[in-house]
């Protein structure tokens, strides 16, 4: 629940004190059982309001109303064929989104099941797109304690409280399980990709209990986190003075989440594995011809616990088994028969039933002793199936094989791996947690909002498509397809002065899909060999990663957005990062004719412009049928090309990986000249339009802008540093005249003494603040490159956002409005203006870590955490949103953009940047700062990113030394 004292107080500390008994935490202190000193912490007793969804107001819904009527016709025409508008405002989910959120389960790309800070399994995205936010409330954890000679017993799920949709107790589902448990005296702490669940003496006051969730997330291992599993290691302490007999029980509906269960042809089978790990494994068919999930559920038996399963219950009465039969067996028993194991497969479920199953485990705690017992989940969908175009393997089964029983042996891995996950995650983890000089809030929120890596309904495939073959089920990569291209050779001026044809063998499928031929790309490439890296990554092969922009738009890597999030990926998946600019890179020198309409002023064009950045992979045939995104033509956006460019020089600086470079560098340059069309009066600077075209897509733009005009310096500088370390001397002389042209045209039409207005246009909002003005000088920043202002100017724009976007909204408690006028009132031009953006907060704070200002950073980070995150916020953990109001209604959760949190950690530990802008003479430089502002980094945490001279002579604009 939202309290008053939010715009009040700061609260710099959540010791676990406050959360659990002192004796308990020194009881739990070992194995990793204890939760850690720093982590997001919750009493599982704590209300999950329901969150309040942001509204238009009555302007803004006159001016957008022609845009409103042609979305409600797009997203019935798509419904019409099955499919899922992208962006679709009209169609609300059943259960209304609460303060509910915990740590996802598994790592990346393999599907997702997110988990509730109270114990629920919910937001099931195992197939790729589609998101079932409901609870399956069968799936629980639950105790049962004898003591005594069971005189004294204690049977409770795991979870607090009375939820909906449970029913009568005297129903035969699980309604009937025993809800006892209050939560007064539980908590949960959490520190992303790990959990813990503490009871601390409920619902058996004489019982500590630690439930550790743990999934394999763990920075540049390709392996494991692309693992569909999560363990729960529940670590017992019996503080009385007689033996305890305690048996855990996990029970799990065949579901995906929605009403999946009721579909019919649903199996289970229970499995004895090795090393003692045994099971119930679910084989769930799904609708709509999508491929099958099995799950597996586990726990490893040991000399102390014993396991049993229950392979088929139902939650109807008159099912052979219900689960009210369940329970008072448990309850009698503290276990099931062990004869449960040779029922094999059981029959399908009928269409209406549901089928669940359970696995126990027991053991005998002695006085004052203490017990572990280890539970595993594990789901395998080994095939993705997209509405338009191919079928792929997940990456996943690179290592563990496409069958149905693969779950088994993932399940397996987890429990016998899970150990060795979490060193690594510690070794990860511990500087950062540690590190005192840093506010607490932001060293576990830093970890919490990696939760979108693996419920952002990530997708991580294999390289080849899948090719069906009728007599079997065997795996065939399509490596043998031959395709025609032309290869030529360019001159510096991108002349042709040779060519020839030649083929090549396709590293990927671009001809026939599911619905027959496909309208071919144009593909103009330097050559067949450059076409292959493109697609796939130089040595190591990483497969190929898709996320959302988030889970109520559904596009894949829309590129805008990315801008601001790569940070993660380059920081802890550097390979996956290069393999995304591949993609983009690709399809830069890509042309796509097919008609597409858009929407907002209902012009037709095409859907993809060679040299353009497309805004997105697409939806429904992502990497064949890019721009899902048909509000605007994205053609004509101004911030594409130029965060292209910066991300592709960032990357390359930052990996060194010259060969990267070289390969992605005829794509660099064409949108760099695509470009120059936007410069309208020579003057080496791109113009706006007239319309919203940029990342603010609602927010109209006149003539030159901070935003894409900074995006564009920074590109210039960027795109000359890249030429003249791959050895293009002519096109890095170009660029570098356009920049100094540029510079001066934008500092002399914006700069207005202490900020840089919105835009050079005349309307009311020209001379508005924008939080995100500096965008281009953080990533020339965080590349190693000079500043693209004088010191004086960072710093004062930065000073003047600090003071008027957060400062002056609730005391700087929400982070920064988008859009501040002058008069210190928000910009309500439109509905992004007076938004605050979680993720641009993020990337503001790094710009302010990079220009020495460490101390407003972190003031404006911390709006976020204090909105968003703390207990008296808003609700929003795990979940972030794009945006909420100055009132906290939100717009968009769990949305990609918070991931820019990572550009604040690269700007703190920014690595040395490997290469380095080569010394250039140019004498010719006009009116430019010395940009002595590079080592004018903060001597508190701030690491330079290379070693400079005084004269910084390294730069591609300044003298040599």
């Amino acid at each position: 629940m939202v309290s008053g004292t939010i715009f009040h107080c700061r609260k710099n500390s959540w010791p676990p004190e406050e959360y659990i008994n002192r004796v308990t935490l020194q009881l739990l202190d070992y194995d990793s059982a204890a939760p850690p000193r720093q982590a997001w912490r919750r009493r599982l007793n704590s209300h999950a309001n329901i969150l309040k969804e942001f509204s238009i107001t009555f302007m803004e819904a006159i001016k957008m109303v022609r845009l409103g009527i042609r979305l409600w016709s797009y997203v019935r025409e798509e419904a019409s064929h099955g499919r899922k508008a992208p962006i679709d405002p009209f169609t609300k989910e059943a259960t209304k989104p609460s303060a509910s959120q915990g740590v996802p389960l598994g790592g990346m790309g393999s599907g997702s099941i997110s988990r509730g800070f109270r114990g629920e399994f919910r937001h099931f995205q195992i197939i790729p797109g589609i998101c079932e936010a409901s609870p399956v409330m069968a799936n629980q954890f639950s105790i049962f304690v004898s003591r005594d000679g069971g005189n004294r017993t204690y049977a409770s799920v795991l979870a607090p409280g009375q939820h909906e949709g449970l029913g009568k107790s005297c129903d035969q589902g699980i309604s009937s399980w025993g809800w006892n448990l209050s939560g007064q005296h539980s908590s949960y702490h959490a520190v992303f990709p790990r959990a813990w669940t503490i009871y601390d003496g409920e619902p058996d006051p004489e019982l500590k209990i630690s439930c550790r969730q743990i999934s394999p997330f763990i920075p540049h291992n390709y392996e494991d986190s692309s693992l569909p599993t999560a363990v729960f290691v529940y670590t017992l302490v019996n503080t009385g003075r007689e033996r305890a007999k305690v048996s855990l029980l996990f029970s799990w509906a065949n579901s995906i989440g929605g009403f999946s269960h009721l579909s019919g042809d649903h199996v289970n089978e229970p499995f004895i594995g090795k090393d003692g790990i045994s099971g119930v494994l679910l084989h769930h068919k799904t609708a709509k011809d999508n491929p099958p999930v099995t799950f597996a559920i586990a726990a490893t038996e040991t000399q102390n616990v014993n396991v049993s399963v229950l392979p088929c219950f139902g939650l109807e009465e008159g099912s052979p088994v219900t689960a009210k039969d369940m329970w008072t067996k448990m309850a009698q028993d503290g276990q099931f028969d062990r004869e449960n194991f040779n029922t094999g497969r059981s029959m399908p479920s009928l269409p209406g039933e549901t089928l669940c199953a359970a696995v126990s485990a027991s053991t005998w705690v002695e006085p004052h002793g203490k017990c572990t017992v280890a539970f595993g989940v594990a789901w395998s969908s080994p095939k993705v199936k997209f509405l338009k175009g191919s079928s792929y393997y997940r990456r996943y089964t690179k290592y563990f094989g496409t069958s149905e029983r693969a779950a088994e042996e993932l399940v397996h891995y987890a429990l016998t791996s899970y150990k060795q996950w979490e060193e690594e995650i510690e070794r990860w983890q511990d500087p950062v947690l540690k590190d005192e000089s840093l506010p607490e809030w932001y060293r576990f929120t830093l970890f919490n909002e990696l939760y979108f890596l693996v419920a952002g309904g990530t997708v991580w495939i294999d390289s080849f498509p899948v090719v069906e073959n009728s007599t079997n089920d065997k795996r065939w990569l399509q490596k043998d397809k031959k395709i025609a291209v032309t290869s030529a050779k360019v001159d510096s001026q991108g002349v042709i002065v040779d060519h020839k044809s030649e083929t090549y063998l396709a590293d990927n499928d671009t001809g026939l899909g599911d619905h027959g031929k496909r309208p071919a790309f144009k593909e103009e490439l330097v050559n067949a060999s450059q076409h292959k890296r493109l697609t796939q990554t130089q040595d190591d092969d990483v497969g190929r990663f898709l996320y959302l922009e988030g889970v109520e738009y559904i596009m894949w890597c829309t590129y805008d957005v990315h801008f601001y999030a790569s940070f993660a990926l380059l920081d802890l998946f550097p390979k996956i990062e290069l393999s995304i600019q591949r993609e983009f890179a690709k399809a830069v020198l890509c042309e796509d004719g097919r008609k597409v309409r858009f929407l907002a002023e209902g012009n037709w064009g095409i859907r993809k412009v060679r040299g353009a950045v497309p805004h997105d992979l697409g939806t429904h045939d992502p990497w064949n049928e890019m721009n899902a995104y048909n509000i605007h033509d994205t053609s004509k956006w101004k911030d594409l090309n130029p965060k292209f460019v910066l991300q592709v020089y960032r990357d390359f600086a930052a990996t060194g990986d010259m060969s990267f470079g070289i390969d992605v560098w005829p794509s660099v340059r064409a949108a760099m000249e695509y470009m120059e069309q936007f410069d309208r009066d020579n003057d080496g600077l791109i113009e706006n339009d007239g319309f919203p075209d940029q990342t603010y897509d609602t927010w109209t733009v006149h003539g030159v802008s901070a935003y894409c005009g900074c995006l564009w310096l920074a590109a210039l500088q960027a795109a000359a540093a890249m030429a003249f370390q791959l050895g293009d001397k002519d096109f890095g002389e170009k660029c570098k005249r356009n920049f100094l042209k540029a510079k001066y045209a934008f500092e002399s039409k914006l700069w207005n003494g202490s900020y840089f207005n919105y835009d050079s246009g005349s309307s009311s909002n020209s001379k508005s603040i924008h939080s995100d003005q500096l965008a281009g000088q953080w990533y020339t920043a965080s590349s190693g490159l000079p500043n693209l202002f004088d010191d004086y100017k960072i710093r004062s724009a930065l000073q003047k956002i600090f003071d008027y976007n957060v400062m002056k909204v609730r005391g700087g408690r929400m982070g920064a409005v988008n859009g501040m006028l002058p008069n210190g009132k928000v910009d309500e031009t439109c509905m992004q203006s007076r938004e605050i953006w979680t993720g641009v907060t993020y990337a503001v704070a790094s710009t302010m870590i990079l220009a020495g200002m460490k101390e407003q950073a972190f003031t404006t980070a911390e709006g976020i955490f204090i909105a968003g995150w703390s207990e008296d916020g808003y609700g929003y953990s795990f979940q972030t949103p794009e945006a909420w109001t100055i009132d906290g209604h939100f717009r968009s959760l769990i949305y990609m953009r918070p991931l820019a949190i990572w550009g604040m950690q690269w700007a703190l530990t920014m690595p040395r940047v490997v290469l380095e802008p080569p010394k250039i003479n140019t004498m010719d430089r006009i009116d430019i700062s010395p940009l002595s502002s590079r080592s004018s980094h903060p001597e508190t945490g701030v690491k330079k990113v290379a070693p400079k001279s005084k004269c910084l002579g390294n730069s591609v604009f300044n003298c040599a030394c």
